[in-house]
């Protein structure tokens, strides 16, 4: 910080003591979001050179779309991927159960409860996809699609 900008933030501070405002000062918190988006182009900012950004300038119209996309889905589909990784969990456990009971009594109850579990991740899945619109149906895929793929992989492990 400049010696002149802390004597005057100095004197900033002293002259307000600190303390409660009946009115909040942040322009972000009183106005409404759709002209919070309206104010954040790039054109809006691009044109005046400030020192100190205000919060509101700082952000630009490509990081605000980004944030506005950041949900692909909807809560229920949030909901069903949740489970699904619950079950992608419990499949992995019995599958590694499985491998450890290798080459003893256990094994094959062991590999046929590691099945099911995979078989009802799979089956999960695939009922998910079925019931998604194309552009969320590819969001999860994208998400998901390598974690099945490996839990298949592990499955043929365990079957060889």
């Amino acid at each position: 910080m400049r010696p002149r900008s802390s004597i005057s933030l100095c004197k900033l501070l002293s002259g307000h003591p600190f303390g409660r405002s009946s009115k909040p000062k942040s322009p972000v918190l009183t106005r409404p979001l759709t002209n919070f988006s309206n104010h954040c182009s790039s054109h809006h900012y691009s044109k005046k050179s400030h020192h100190f950004y205000h919060p509101s300038n700082v952000v630009s119209q490509p990081h605000f779309r980004i944030f506005q996309e950041f949900r692909c889905y909807s809560v229920d589909t949030d909901k069903e991927v949740d489970r699904i990784n619950m079950k992608f969990a419990e499949a992995r456990e019995e599958i590694e159960s499985a491998m450890e009971s290798k080459e003893t009594v256990y094994f094959n109850e062991e590999a046929e409860c590691a099945r099911a579990a995979v078989s009802e991740v799979l089956e999960m899945y695939q009922g998910l996809l079925k019931k998604l619109p194309e552009s969320e149906r590819a969001a999860i895929q994208r998400a998901m699609g390598l974690k099945i793929e490996q839990l298949k992989a592990e499955l043929e492990q365990l079957n060889e």
